[in-house]
């Protein structure tokens, strides 16, 4: 005995495999995209972990043939970098994100545009030159403050386009509601537009940070690197990536070792940014929404 069934039931079982089937795609794409994800975090965390102790964030780089020290010069130094070309790159970002956002159709928005779409395929070792060539040569010495501009350059592009695309996403119904109420449209678009985006805009901030904090060739031209203590912003200063890059190169074991922990702090450095902004913002975004 079959059993026939309608055209219409016919259309709707159709429909429902077509879905369950690009469902079934869409979930086995990600695991194939999450698997290799997870096996270099973790063959990073069984390289890197058993190296990470107190001495690791407390002392200075052992000299050259000795066992034993850390990369507290170089953590700090990441902090710093990392910290001052947020305070250049991101307000630079956010506002010229926010301007191309709400003048679309301007030459100049057309210019800005092109131009950070133009850096973003620049190779960041050219950014280092370009910021040896304009800060280090004329002040005359490699600086933190150096390299935080060579990671800003290359961080504004990226904050940029990301806000700019956050910001088109907020319905045009709340501008228009903010606008009828008698808000000024500078304020609309501080108060209301911005502020729903912001959770998508700190997304953004977080992948450009991302960026940067694994950078080695822009700060090689400015930072230079630093295997004693430093915090001034007009002297040659350490981070993790040039550490870990001069650990990885050397011939010296336990310095390579310490090179796989020094990747495994700057990933849950990163990865703790992201958690922490994520959390910051969505406060905000739920008051917006």
């Amino acid at each position: 005995m079959t059993v026939s069934l309608s055209a219409p039931r016919r259309r709707q079982f159709i429909r429902k495999l077509k879905s369950d089937l690009m469902v079934g795609l869409t979930v086995l794409a990600t695991a194939v995209a999450l698997v290799p994800l997870f096996l270099v975090l973790g063959y990073l965390a069984s390289k890197g972990a058993a190296s990470v102790n107190w001495d690791f964030f407390t002392k200075m780089p052992a000299p050259v043939g000795q066992t034993g020290g850390g990369m507290a010069n170089a953590i700090l130094g990441t902090f710093e970098l990392v910290g001052v070309a947020c305070l250049i790159g991101v307000p630079i970002g956010v506002a010229a994100g926010i301007y191309l956002a709400e003048n679309r159709g301007g030459a100049l928005a057309h210019t800005i545009r092109f131009a950070a779409d133009v850096m973003m395929g620049v190779p960041t070792i050219v950014v280092g030159i370009f910021c040896y060539a304009i800060v280090v040569k004329p002040f005359g010495g490699f600086s933190a403050l150096a390299g935080a501009i060579a990671l800003a350059v290359i961080m504004i592009p990226l904050v940029t386009r990301t806000a700019e695309e956050m910001i088109l996403l907020v319905p045009h119904e709340l501008r228009e509601a903010a606008l009828a109420l008698g808000v000024p449209r500078w304020r609309t678009t501080l108060m209301v537009v911005a502020r729903t985006a912001v959770s998508g805009i700190a997304t953004g901030v977080i992948l450009a940070i991302a960026r940067v904090a694994g950078e080695t060739a822009p700060l090689l031209f400015t930072a230079f690197g630093n295997r004693f203590w430093s915090v001034s912003p007009f002297q040659p200063i350490s981070s993790l990536t040039m550490q870990v890059y001069t650990y990885a190169i050397s011939p010296f074991a336990d310095w390579q070792r310490q090179a796989w922990a020094g990747a495994l702090v700057l990933t849950a450095i990163v990865l703790a940014l992201e958690l922490g902004v994520r959390w910051l913002t969505r406060g905000a975004a739920r008051v917006a929404r």
